[in-house]
Formats: C-alpha cells, sequence, structure tokens
C-alpha cells in the first residue's frame, strides 16, 4: 500500500525541529512532555504537518480534544466572528450570551430529564475540582471515592483522585484528605477462573466491601467515575458494576459524578458516554472536545445540586470565555448536522476489527477493547500471563510515529495503545493510519524475534 497522507521526509526532529528543541531546552521545564520530537505548524481535519514539512495522520486527537478535526471550517468561522465582536469581559463583570446559550445546549444534551444547570470552567482539572466543592457544599459531607486506575487530573485535589503515582502523582504530597480509590473492573486482568459473568458479580461484591472496610456511605458527598478509563488505559467497565454504583449513591445519598472529559462528545458513539449504561449522573463535568481546542470546561448538574453554593463560591477570570462558548457551540452543531456519533460507532468496528484480526497473528497483543471510536490495544510480553510490556508499546509507538502517524499511550502499566482519531477522518486516512499500524507491528515483531529489541 502507498501512502497517500502520511509523509515523513526527514529523520525525526528535523533540523528546524532541532533548532526549536535547543530553544525549549532553556525555557521550558523538563516535566512538559512530548512523546514526538517536532513542532506543529498546521493542522487540518484528521492531519497535522510539522515545521519540517513532514506530514501526519492523527491517531491521537490532542489527547481526545479534536473529535470535529483540527480547525474545523465551522469552529474557525465561530472563533472569528467572536473576536470580530469582543474577546472577554468576564462573565462576573459582564455576562454575555454565548455562556447562556451553551448551558442551555448542554442542559439539553445532557442525560435525564429533570431541571440541569451548568457552569462553565477552563479546564478539565477545574471541572472536576468544581464537581467537588458543588457535591461537598450539597450533601454537606467530606469524603470523595474515585477508582483504581482513575485519572482526574494534576492539581491538587485531581492528584489526589488520580491512581497513577509516575508521573503525576510522585513527590507532590501531602494530597487531600478525604479521598478513597475503590476497585474497579479490569475484565482482561480478571482471575482466570471467572468468567465475565462470574467477574461482575465479584467485582460488585468487592465494591460493597470496600465500602464497610474503608469509608462509611454516610459521609460520602461524591462518587466519581469516568464511563470509560482513559488515562487508566481505555478500561470498559461492566454494565452491571457501574449500574450497582449508581444505586449505592442512590440508596445512601450520595452524588453519582460521571468524568466525561475523555469520553463526551461523540467519542464513544453518544454525547455522554454514560448513556451506554443506562445511568442518569448528578453531575457530569465535561471539557476536551467540547472546545476543539480551546480553552473550555463544564460541570453538568441538577438544578437543586448546582445551586447549593451560595453566590461568589464559583466562577473564575476566565471561566466560561466568549471564544471557548463560541466553539464549543460551533462544536456542538457539527457533531448533530455531520452524524459524528454514528460516525464514531462505524470507526470503532473498524479498528476493533483490525486489531482483533491481528492479534491472532501477534501474541503480544493481549487485549482489544473499546466503545465507540475510544479504542486500545494492550501489549504483553506473555500473554498467558498477561505481562505488561511497556517497552513493546513504546517501540510499537515510536515505530508508528517515525512513519507518519501521532499515537498515544496509557495505562497503569504504560503497556497501552490508544486510538483518539478525529471522527471527522476519512475512511482512507483511518486505513492509511491502520496500515501504519500494522506494518509497525511487524517491523517490530521481526525484530523481536531476531532479538533486536
Amino acid at each position: 500500500m502507498m501512502t497517500k497522507s502520511a509523509f515523513v521526509q526527514t529523520t525525526l526532529p528535523g533540523p528546524v525541529a532541532s533548532q526549536l528543541l535547543e530553544r525549549r531546552e532553556n525555557v521550558v521545564p523538563k516535566a512538559v512532555t512530548c512523546g514526538l520530537p517536532t513542532f506543529a505548524a498546521e493542522a487540518s481535519g484528521a492531519r497535522v504537518t510539522d515545521v519540517d514539512g513532514n506530514t501526519f495522520i492523527d491517531f491521537a486527537g490532542a489527547i481526545g480534544t479534536i473529535n470535529v478535526g483540527h480547525c474545523h471550517p465551522r469552529v474557525k468561522e465561530a472563533l472569528h466572528d467572536q473576536v470580530d465582536k469582543y474577546i472577554h469581559t468576564g462573565f462576573n463583570v459582564m455576562m454575555y450570551e454565548p455562556y447562556i446559550e451553551l448551558a442551555e445546549k448542554l442542559a439539553a444534551l445532557a442525560p435525564g430529564t429533570h431541571q440541569k444547570k451548568v457552569l462553565l470552567q477552563n479546564s478539565g482539572a477545574e471541572a472536576v475540582e468544581n464537581a467537588v466543592k458543588i457535591a461537598r457544599k450539597y450533601t454537606g459531607r467530606q469524603a470523595v471515592v474515585t477508582f483504581q486506575n482513575a485519572f482526574h487530573g494534576r492539581t491538587l485535589m485531581t492528584m489526589s483522585m488520580t491512581s497513577k503515582v509516575k508521573p503525576y502523582k510522585f513527590g507532590f504530597g501531602p494530597f487531600a484528605p478525604e479521598v478513597y480509590k475503590a476497585p474497579f473492573p479490569y475484565a482482561y486482568r480478571r482471575p482466570e477462573q471467572m468468567n465475565e459473568a462470574e467477574y461482575s458479580e465479584f467485582m460488585i461484591q468487592q465494591f460493597s466491601d470496600f465500602l464497610l472496610k474503608e469509608v462509611a456511605p454516610e459521609t460520602i458527598a461524591a462518587i466519581v467515575m469516568e464511563p470509560v478509563q482513559g488515562e487508566g488505559g481505555f478500561i470498559v467497565p461492566d454494565k452491571n458494576f457501574v449500574q450497582a454504583v449508581k444505586r449505592t449513591c442512590e440508596e445512601h445519598g450520595i452524588l453519582f459524578v460521571a468524568d466525561e472529559i475523555q469520553t463526551g462528545f461523540g467519542r464513544t458513539g453518544s454525547y455522554f458516554a454514560s448513556e451506554h449504561f443506562d445511568v442518569v449522573p448528578d453531575l457530569i463535568t465535561v471539557s476536551k472536545s467540547l472546545g476543539a481546542g480551546t480553552p473550555i470546561s463544564g460541570v453538568i448538574g441538577r438544578g437543586e445540586v448546582m445551586d447549593a453554593a451560595d453566590p461568589g463560591e464559583l466562577g473564575g477570570t476566565y471561566s466560561g470565555s466568549p471564544l471557548g462558548c463560541r466553539a464549543a457551540l460551533a462544536v456542538l452543531d457539527v457533531i448533530e448536522d455531520e452524524g459524528l456519533n454514528q460516525r464514531a460507532v462505524r470507526i470503532g468496528e473498524k479498528v476493533r476489527e483490525r486489531f482483533t484480526y491481528l492479534a491472532k497473528e501477534f501474541s503480544f497483543i493481549g487485549d482489544v477493547r473499546g466503545l465507540g471510536a475510544m479504542n486500545a490495544i494492550e501489549i504483553v510480553s506473555d500473554r498467558d500471563n498477561k505481562t505488561p510490556d511497556k517497552d513493546l508499546a513504546k517501540a510499537i509507538l515510536t515505530e508508528a510515529q517515525q512513519r507518519g502517524l501521532l499515537l498515544l499511550g496509557a495505562g497503569v502499566y504504560s503497556n497501552v495503545i490508544r486510538f483518539l482519531m478525529p471522527l471527522v477522518i476519512t475512511d482512507d486516512e483511518l486505513e492509511e493510519g491502520l496500515f501504519i499500524v500494522e506494518e509497525s507491528i511487524r517491523k517490530v515483531a521481526n525484530e523481536l524475534r531476531k532479538g533486536v529489541l
């Protein structure tokens, strides 16, 4: 197959990127990392061109922020129109209609027929922080429960809610008190003797035991769950487990918070991944693809819950900026008008079919999983023991990048390769990107057989 979109004409980094890397070294902290040693020059749809003229197909989606693609014409038009009018007034100083219009649309789209209200912020971590504030204010309780393998952000509170120590938490403590980690179903790593139904019942019981041993339900303000765990490795929980957690919340007056920051706005084939599990969250946090690259986030919640905070207790200087609101409104229109929820389902089916087939040939592909267009493969050195192999995963990622594909890893063990291509990707671009991954896997497998790796 001859590539048509991806074209890498230099080694990475190229000469211009190498100069920029030297400048970066002097002024950017080493903690701010990037797996690809080059710099963007322009992007459109599912393609990104770097400063040396190399063109990449994007299977990373700026970590899930561009479901509608890079520089969608309708998003650009909305931003240009807003810049011509005003850029910012501060919603706490002088309000503006785009904030209200976006809140109305999000409230209408979110699951449930109850009244909903919407707080707009800038980033995903801010949204989660504010969801916790609101939950504590409404319930008068302090404890917050999250789950093993979870990721919720890099602020102090959201780090406290996150599971992976390195690189997210190491050396940054002490962390926020009254945060507890509950067990989360990881079907691929279930005990060998259990089938999926037995494992589901086992994990529900584990969750019940957790509430007996670790934290009393009557002290819990919120249980915060990613409907599909993102940084944790694209782990899709069992529907019965999610519903059991929701029932527990209802029985004990706990708020069920769905962190939809990476799963939202078409990624899983619905506006919200919660819809797949037939649960109605009390609060939903959103960001990433809502803004198509502009800083915007939000908390969508039951009206009475959202009104628990008193005047002045929520907000921020740039929260719900006019530019972010206008971009988000355009995004929602694009998802609807271009049928991107349906497109995500078709993309996901093709991705999982391709890697399920490859897994029959390559034993180091331990698992193929996903929901809609949120998919991953887990790389192991021993399929029987399911031993995580992060080095092999990294080798595949690096090879794919050298061939012109933007691709990301994930997982607590750093052995998962995830796929977050824009939902506007063309069939040809999707096929080419999958071919690059396949060829990268074949090359790495060949090197493995030769003992090079």
